[in-house]
């Protein structure tokens, strides 16, 4: 960006991996990464690396010879840090990297440019994601590329379903409906898969209620639809009641929830319960 006032030449903000960013100018707008380095006092040289925040929030290397033109590229602001490699991670569908294996929540939230009433989350295969605090600290150098969500802290007043759990659903491809009625909120889970020859069908309907408050408060029982009968006639332990909703007669699975972690807890938690129960169903 060019300087303000009659000051023919160009500023750009560069930090370490503090984001304290601090104002340096240069006489041409095209600046070699090297150039960008040793405006901060980096040395040796080949052993920092400079990356480029770009106006949509993503990340781009600058090379230490490349000459990067800051006002083509847009680019006002600069990390530069000593680091032998680069650790690459993503927010929601942006490619970021930082110069360093360890990185704080404060300083992703910061890259991520969050609104205050949205927070980040860790992606952790095979375990429940993880709410990340601003003291907390994430090891990026862990293998495989490291993955957060930004999702907006809200509950389901009136029809609205938590958008972390909307990217729940939709990521791991379930196809649900939420239904209003009574002043009740549904989620309607259509066509989950059954454990393989332990149920009288291969699939069920799935119906969670909502409480009011959620996600701060737990969901309790879940439904079925069809009832289900175990691969021996019987039916499964705790599942005789029946719920009408939606138009439809729904089998109760009396399995109660003491332990909810608010802030952390939602669908991909009910969803894993709903699973376990379904496999350890017994008569």
């Amino acid at each position: 960006m060019k300087s303000q006032g009659n000051d023919p030449r160009f500023r750009v903000l560069i930090s370490d991996e503090t984001l304290n960013f601090k104002k340096h100018v240069f006489d041409d707008p095209k600046v070699l990464g090297r150039q960008l380095i040793e405006a901060v006092g980096g040395h040796p040289v080949d052993e920092h690396v400079a990356i480029a925040i770009l106006p949509n929030g993503d990340f781009e290397d600058i090379r230490l010879d490349e000459s990067y033109d800051l006002r083509g590229r847009g680019a006002e602001k600069v990390i530069v840090a000593r680091t032998d490699r680069a650790f690459k991670f993503k927010i929601d569908d942006k490619d970021l990297e930082w110069p360093r294996a360890c990185i704080s929540g404060f300083v992703l939230r910061k890259l991520a440019d969050l609104p205050a009433n949205y927070n980040l989350w860790q992606e952790i295969p095979g375990q429940q994601d993880q709410k990340i605090a601003d003291g907390d600290v994430i090891n990026l150098g862990e293998k495989g590329v490291e993955r957060f969500i930004s999702l907006i802290d809200q509950t389901t007043e009136g029809d609205t379903l938590p958008s972390f759990d909307q990217s729940f659903l939709a990521d791991h491809g379930y196809q649900f409906e939420v239904v209003q009625e009574g002043g009740t909120t549904g989620i309607i889970l259509k066509a989950l898969d059954l454990p393989e020859g332990k149920f009288n069908a291969v699939t069920a309907d799935i119906l969670v209620m909502l409480p009011a408050g959620y996600p701060d408060c737990a969901p309790d029982m879940f439904y079925a639809s069809p009832h289900l009968t175990l691969a021996n006639g019987q039916v499964p332990k705790a599942c005789t009641a029946q719920l009408t909703y939606s138009g439809r007669v729904w089998q109760r699975w009396s399995r109660h929830n003491n332990a909810w972690r608010p802030g952390i807890d939602g669908l991909r938690t009910m969803v894993a319960r709903i699973k376990t129960a379904l496999a350890e169903a017994r008569s």
